[in-house]
């Protein structure tokens, strides 16, 4: 047995298979079909759905690897983009070369489409594109598990409870990813930290780079994790859709000490970070790290400079932060009207205003917060502070 069988994206060889069960799947027929025609799903559902299967086993009946789907899946990602953003841009993306594979360790804003906008870079580049790393939290539904693990996914067991059973899953996870790039020559991507950074505050976890070695554990810490070409990715939204939700989760754990889920709200978060509106996307590749230091921390701390200084700032961030309480007056931030064109941030101040405005006042600081973050460890960086 495949002792990666269980956390593993789908081979070509089982494509059709889950395809066919997809169509099948009722959940995820109704999904569609809501998705499609949310109106005359409601009433007519019942005759909607079978009318979407057909008309997609009819499109897709040529489909026999991942990467002819992905082929077929691109333009829908296309309109995706075109529909919900004001317009996508890369940078750093000649870094990369054809045949060569990377570890990918970006900042994490986005539940599903961080790793698509890699994707599409990577895509457009003529390269192959990544497998993807995402948490079993939000694969609660089979479906949902088929979908990813047909589009590169691979799992990372993190609602796992005892101690022992953590270690022996991060210990295959670790020798997953290692093998993917080192043997299969598949490129990986991997949030720099656990959970999205709600507080626009981008820092990796020195354990996720932990978790990298234990498979290795007989090797330097800085030859493994220099084997893997590990890659800074800074992704950078000029409007976060969810960044509601996230001030309501940050005001909420500040005031009672905790959060709680409600159900079904992984999926909403999914549903309106693909479809809301974004603003302008920057893409940035920074330079394959050549050279690892042999402490895990260090090694951190050199990811987030470049992650922090590839972040693209846009008016909406100096806006942010010229009315957040935690500004620092020595940073000597300039103002979005010295940096920006006046049209631009004119635009920027009423799209602002509109998001304040259907903010709770009391969660009006975990808003601002979010987007001064980025101005002030950018700034910090500039002036050779520590973050």
């Amino acid at each position: 047995m495949d002792e990666f069988e269980a956390i593993r994206p789908y081979s070509d060889a089982e494509v059709p298979a889950v395809i066919a069960r997809l169509l099948g799947d009722n959940a995820f027929l109704d999904v569609l079909a809501r998705f499609r025609f949310p109106r005359a799903a409601k009433h007519w559902g019942w005759l909607l759905k079978p009318l979407i299967a057909r008309r997609l086993r009819q499109e897709f009946a040529t489909i026999v690897t991942v990467d002819a789907l992905q082929q077929k899946i691109e333009p829908y990602v296309d309109r995706t983009i075109e529909r919900a953003t004001d317009g996508i841009s890369y940078s750093g993306v000649e870094r990369l070369k054809r045949g060569e594979s990377y570890l990918f360790l970006a900042n994490h804003r986005d539940i599903v489409m961080d790793p698509a906008f890699v994707n599409y870079a990577v895509f457009h580049a003529g390269l192959r594109t990544p497998r993807i790393a995402i948490g079993d939290n939000l694969l609660q539904r089979p479906f949902v598990s088929d979908l990813m693990r047909l589009n590169k996914s691979f799992i990372v067991h993190r609602s796992l409870s005892g101690r022992r059973e953590k270690l022996a899953a991060y210990q295959v996870l670790s020798a997953y990813i290692n093998h993917s790039i080192r043997q299969d020559g598949e490129s990986v991507w991997i949030a720099q930290a656990e959970g999205r950074a709600k507080d626009g505050d981008d820092r990796t976890d020195s354990a996720i780079l932990k978790m990298l070695h234990m498979s290795r554990k007989d090797e330097p810490f800085n030859e493994v994790l220099a084997a893997l070409r590990p890659t800074p990715v800074s992704i950078s939204y000029e409007y976060d859709p969810c960044d509601l939700a996230k001030a309501r989760e940050l005001y909420t754990r500040a005031s009672t000490g905790s959060y709680s889920k409600a159900p079904g709200e992984d999926d909403a978060s999914i549903a309106l970070g693909i479809t809301g509106y974004k603003g302008r996307v920057h893409v940035h590749f920074g330079a394959p790290m050549t050279q690892v230091s042999e402490d895990a921390k260090q090694m951190a701390a050199e990811l987030d400079q470049e992650i922090l200084t590839g972040y693209r700032l846009f008016p909406v961030h100096y806006l942010a932060y010229a009315m957040w309480e935690g500004r620092e007056e020595a940073l000597q931030v300039p103002t979005a009207a010295t940096l920006f064109g006046a049209d631009e941030v004119a635009r920027a101040q009423t799209e602002w205003k509109r998001r304040l405005a259907a903010c709770p006042n009391e969660q009006q600081p975990y808003l601002v917060l979010q987007y001064a973050m980025p101005v002030r460890n950018q700034y910090r960086l500039k002036r050779g502070q520590a973050l």
